[in-house]
């Protein structure tokens, strides 16, 4: 798999592989959130293909604290090859070159088996709970 930095012609490609993997919510516009993160390092809005097609994405970000990543994504058709650990590590490289003490993702209660994919990369769960207020209402235009 070659990794890049996400490009505008990629933008179709990308939201089909975020509906094929579930990460779309009602309450999340993707071409919003795509358009958001273009305005802020964009160059960590990382894609993964392999013979042109787009099979993989990560959302990368550091805020000067804590590095996050949103939006790991592999196409179904190319996971047990480690694409997702290819991608994790991507972006801790990236986040390691500009400082960043440590990495932050968010994972729902029950997706058990994305749980277990970070743990398996050394991971662990935060004694936290995340709180979240919307402050824009992001329903799809």
């Amino acid at each position: 798999m070659n990794i890049r930095s996400y490009q505008t012609q990629d933008e179709s490609d990308v939201i089909a592989l975020w509906e094929t993997c579930g990460l779309i919510r009602p309450w999340n516009d993707p071409r919003r959130d795509i358009a958001r993160k273009l305005t802020e390092q964009p160059e960590l809005f990382l894609v993964g293909t392999e013979s042109e097609k787009l099979i993989a994405t990560a959302m990368v970000g550091f805020d000067g604290h804590r590095g996050w990543v949103y939006y790991l994504a592999v196409d179904p058709g190319f996971r047990g090859r480690s694409y997702g650990k290819a991608l994790m590590r991507e972006a801790e490289r990236l986040l390691m070159e500009r400082g960043c003490p440590k990495v932050n993702l968010l994972v729902r209660n029950s997706n058990k088996q994305v749980i277990e994919f970070y743990r398996s990369l050394g991971y662990v769960q935060d004694e936290a709970i995340s709180l979240g207020r919307r402050l824009i209402p992001d329903l799809p235009a």
